[in-house]
């Protein structure tokens, strides 16, 4: 089974970065603005090119984000910022300044008249409509004691501008009841998230000693190619949407904290990306245990060919991620070997679903393919037209590599702002996509045995296939050889 995702991301880290129509616009550029005459050669703070933010000091970028009497940041910035700004400090951290700039405002308008305790209630409510938004958005960013500390000091000072009637004190108290369930929500879901499937290793259930015609396959559970793909894309939709933002950043943060001590050193392990990752694997794993454990050649074609109509409905679906997955699991080297299968196989289709997945030019055909679904969703009347689901390996990789070919600060010192707006923007379209509600209705039969039917480990998976059609080859002899002793010898 691959490694979880984080580590294989920072193990990417030396490889040769791709160039690709994703990187195509640098986001790093040289800092413009006048020069202030205190400040000698620095630029202005924050700077902007064509009316577009594109690096500031943390500390402007924190004033950018708390409102003012006449001011609310757009909902655009808050998201891009409170997504990057834990690369650079600890949400409760940002919290504590946040409420230290609240303080100062607050103290600007405590002037007694009528007319500023009008003003003071305006900006209580941009204080109370930015902390939802935060707290909705980035719930887990309030997990730790520091952090809820931090929001119920700024809620106290907040509730003192409306005293009077309350109203601004019972929707902090909806707020923090909202936040808390949202925080034992995935509290759950970590505790009972899906346990790793471990491959069959079992010599008897591997070695087919026996007929095996009343065993049960996926065809005996299902052998309608479209159902199959709605139930896999059912299982995908649900399994992304407990991927949260922070999540994603992840893999910025990891990867700083591990040069830069000012960084976050505390990172959670990310449990949802590797149960995401882990359900990738085990689908390939599952298609080629289905296809190598299946005994004559006919049934075997039959299951083969299958499952390139699950691929291609998937597809056509806009369930990429599950597309590649099954593919994968067909080019497997124990699945590929089966010369005498595929030769009875119609390969056409298969040819086609491989184009589209063809890896050259950093899978231009694929992200042609995403960028059409996406596009479809976009002005969809239904929610049958709007999924999108990514190839996820791919997705991660993209923002990794965003973050290794551009750096997080200028040579001024200032933080390469533009940069995390390109990688906000890609998880922002990612977070609309996840958020479609499924179409098709849950088949508990089929999920069950998608989700719990043995796979067979690599090794498993190449005895099986050597027992469907032996060794052609003196390599491959000596390797059946050799995996049917160790097996057989296991106690």
């Amino acid at each position: 089974m691959a490694e979880p995702l984080c580590n294989a991301a920072v193990k990417k880290c030396k490889e040769t970065m791709p160039q690709t129509p994703i990187f195509s616009s640098m986001l790093g550029s040289s800092c413009s603005g006048q020069v202030q005459p205190d400040m000698g050669e620095r630029c202005v703070d924050p700077v902007y090119q064509d009316g577009n933010l594109v690096s500031g000091s943390l500390e402007a970028l924190i004033e950018r984000l708390v409102p003012t009497m006449d001011y609310y940041p757009d909902r655009t910035y808050i998201f891009t910022f409170l997504l990057s700004s834990r690369v650079f400090i600890h949400p409760h951290e940002l919290l504590a300044k946040v409420g230290q700039i609240c303080i100062k405002q607050k103290q600007q308008l405590e002037t007694g008249t009528e007319a500023e305790k009008a003003k003071l209630k305006s900006f209580a409510a941009k204080i109370i409509q930015l902390l939802k938004e935060w707290t909705e958005t980035f719930p887990y960013d309030f997990q730790d004691e520091k952090s809820m500390k931090e929001l119920k000091e700024i809620a106290h000072r907040i509730t003192q501008c409306d005293e009077e009637n309350g109203t601004v004190k019972k929707i902090i108290s909806q707020m923090t009841q909202n936040l808390l369930m949202a925080l034992s929500t995935r509290s759950q879901y970590q505790e009972i998230r899906e346990k790793f499937r471990q491959p069959v290793t079992d010599k008897g259930t591997i070695l087919k000693t026996k007929p095996q015609s009343t065993q049960k396959d996926i065809l005996s559970v299902c052998c309608d190619p479209l159902i199959l793909a709605q139930q896999l894309t059912y299982i995908e939709l649900e399994r992304v949407s407990n991927i949260y933002p922070e999540d994603l950043m992840q893999i910025v943060s990891h990867m700083d904290s591990l040069d830069n001590h000012k960084c976050r050193g505390d990172v959670t392990k990310t449990y949802n990306l590797e149960a995401y990752d882990n359900w990738f694997n085990c689908l390939s794993m599952l298609v080629a245990t289905e296809i190598c454990r299946v005994v004559k050649k006919k049934q075997r074609t039959r299951m083969v060919e299958f499952f390139i109509d699950v691929a291609r409905e998937c597809f056509n679906i806009g369930n990429f991620n599950s597309m590649m997955a099954i593919i994968s699991g067909m080019n497997l080297s124990p699945v590929a070997r089966l010369k005498k299968t595929w030769s009875k196989v119609k390969t056409a289709k298969f040819d086609v679903l491989e184009h589209h997945m063809d890896p050259s030019s950093n899978f231009c055909n694929y992200r042609t393919a995403l960028q059409g679904a996406a596009q479809r969703s976009q002005t969809a009347n239904s929610n049958r037209e709007k999924i999108v689901i990514p190839v996820f390996n791919l997705f991660i990789k993209d923002i990794y590599f965003l973050h290794k070919i551009h750096t997080n600060r200028l040579p001024n010192g200032q933080i390469n702002f533009k940069k995390f707006w390109e990688i906000s923007r890609q998880i922002h379209d990612f977070l609309t996509w996840k958020q479609v509600e499924c179409p098709f209705e849950k088949d508990k039969k089929i999920q069950s045995y998608l989700l719990t039917a043995p796979i067979y480990s690599e090794e498993a998976l190449f005895i099986a296939s050597f027992e469907s059609e032996g060794p052609e080859n003196h390599m491959e002899k000596d390797s059946w050889k050799t995996l049917r002793t160790t097996l057989l010898n296991r106690a």
